[in-house]
């Protein structure tokens, strides 16, 4: 009896001591388990692992403060310390954005300087300079276009350049390097001009810069800034060039037209105002779609003004469209099914809108209206619609056709996970789609959505396809140059371009490669093929 009186205390107290160690256990091997579902988006990985740590941090705690044992006095201290861990972190640290494309707060010291601070003061200075007339630009630059978002058809495709394959033998060449404002807006080019959307302070920019020097050309400002957290500050959007004008679409919902030589400004139109509309979580991210007249851009979190047109000399409102609230993809031209439309993507559906007037011709839901999609719709052969998007949406394949009454409808040929693009776009050649599929390159057959490789890690970047090959900017930061092949992922070369979060769409005019994140640009004269050069000179 004496024997057992003092053993029985024994187990109770070894099961105590060992719960935090179970805890611990089971923490890991939850974040082992989650991060193993490969078909899992990587952010939903990402925040689901958060939790599973946060609860067993809660666990332990619940341990010590209840179930450890200790003295009062003891867990009352260790609760303390925690406190103060706590607020030490607070008092210390900030939030500058968000870590990679996983929306995860990225946390720095709280006196580091922000990128506002950062900033030099010829950043300022080049972006608030008076406008000054562009010189007259030598053939070799002139004869290069870069003219819209994803290139001149708007499809992530750049035709008629030939891109050598070899960088190890032909390396790029860097021409220029210079900061840049805030922002994840991507270049274009017109006549021997780069043109970006910038943020300076409290000051939205559109600046134009050289293209083969990179000095400052001409800066257009808005008194307006776009803050939040978790994407960032600042302008979203692409511009477009049209002729001898340039469009640009603020993330505040500032639509301007403004002359491409000197930057002056022709018309503006605070859309969102005007219209009595709320802005997206993220701010207006699509380029302006130009053409017959009008200018198209997406309206607030009203489905009755989604779209709206206007007019592309005068800023005169035309209409506006009632398919669908504005999500983050832009606008594009289409003929489907012989006819010619609009073709737009909401957050419940992507539609076909009639140019004149808004009207909407054929309207497809498809997957959930919670998570953004970013992702532009790509037309394929057949009058077909690939639409992707991340956040476990994945992506379908629809087609256009024509009733006897001569109405339009899309009906579903396949679904798939087989891409998961998040704000990434695809391009399509000879029946196959490349593009990144959560944040690897993949390529995907059109006519059955299913993945023949996936390779490479490059994060939430974006891509141009380019011949037969694909150019990849990388999230990271680095170039990557890889084969458009159904056979297999071959990786030819890669140039550190960029040392930071890049989300910003490549631009390649030429042989000119043009690369921007939230801080930095550059540009780059990539080696063309022996035949090609001899046309470029």
């Amino acid at each position: 009896m004496l024997h057992a009186m003092n053993t029985s205390p024994v187990p109770a107290r070894r099961r105590r001591r060992i719960a935090p160690f179970v805890i611990a256990g089971l923490i890991l091997l939850g974040v082992v388990v989650v991060q193993s579902l490969g078909d899992l988006d990587r952010n939903i990985r990402a925040w689901i692992t958060v939790a599973v740590v946060v609860l067993g941090v809660l666990l332990e705690v619940l341990w010590l403060l209840a179930f450890s044992g200790l003295r009062w006095w003891q867990r009352l201290g260790a609760l303390g310390v925690l406190v103060a861990a706590y607020a030490a972190v607070k008092m210390t640290t900030r939030t500058d954005g968000a870590i990679s494309s996983s929306g995860l707060p990225r946390l720095v010291w709280r006196w580091a300087p922000t990128k506002d601070e950062q900033l030099s003061r010829a950043v300022v200075a080049a972006a608030t300079a008076p406008h000054a007339a562009m010189p007259a630009p030598v053939a070799a630059e002139a004869k290069f276009s870069f003219p819209q978002f994803l290139g001149a058809n708007r499809d992530s495709r750049v035709e008629g350049v030939k891109l050598a394959h070899d960088w190890a033998a032909l390396p790029p060449k860097e021409l220029w390097r210079h900061p840049v404002g805030l922002g994840w807006s991507g270049f274009v080019v017109a006549n021997g001009l780069a043109i970006t959307q910038e943020q300076v302070g409290e000051d939205e920019l559109v600046t134009a810069c050289a293209l083969l020097t990179g000095a400052p050309v001409w800066a257009h400002t808005n008194r307006t800034r776009f803050v939040e957290w978790q994407g960032g500050d600042g302008p979203r959007a692409t511009p477009t060039i049209v002729g001898n004008r340039i469009y640009s679409y603020g993330a505040t919902g500032i639509l301007d037209c403004l002359d491409l030589a000197t930057g002056r400004l022709l018309w503006s139109v605070d859309v969102l105002k005007a219209n009595g509309l709320h802005n997206l979580t993220w701010g207006k991210s699509s380029a302006p779609l130009v053409g017959d007249g009008r200018v198209i851009v997406s309206g607030g979190t009203s489905a009755e003004k989604g779209w709206l047109a206007y007019d592309a000399d005068t800023g005169k409102p035309l209409w506006a469209a009632n398919s669908d609230a504005a999500n983050y993809a832009s606008a594009a031209a289409a003929t489907l099914a012989g006819r010619k439309q609009i073709l737009v993507s909401g957050p419940q559906a992507v539609a076909g809108l009639e140019p004149a007037t808004g009207a909407v011709l054929w309207r497809h839901v498809w997957g959930s209206d919670k998570p953004p999609k970013c992702s532009q719709p790509l037309v394929v052969a057949g009058d077909r619609i690939f639409l992707s998007a991340g956040y476990a949406t994945g992506c379908q394949l629809i087609e256009v056709k024509a009733a006897a009454d001569g109405s339009l409808k899309a009906e579903e040929v396949w679904r798939a996970k087989s891409m998961k693009t998040q704000f990434n776009n695809v391009a399509v050649r000879d029946g196959y789609l490349y593009g990144l599929d959560d944040g690897f390159l993949a390529c995907v057959e059109v006519a059955t959505g299913k993945r023949l490789w996936k390779d490479g890690r490059y994060g939430s970047g974006q891509s141009l396809l380019v011949g037969d090959l694909v150019l990849v900017q990388s999230e990271s930061g680095f170039v990557a140059l890889a084969e458009a092949k159904p056979e297999g992922f071959t990786e030819l070369g890669r140039i550190n371009a960029l040392d930071s979060k890049t989300w910003n769409n490549l631009a390649l005019a030429g042989p000119y490669l043009l690369v921007r994140n939230d801080h930095e640009a550059a540009c780059y004269e990539l080696p063309l093929t022996a035949t090609a050069t001899a046309l470029v000179r």
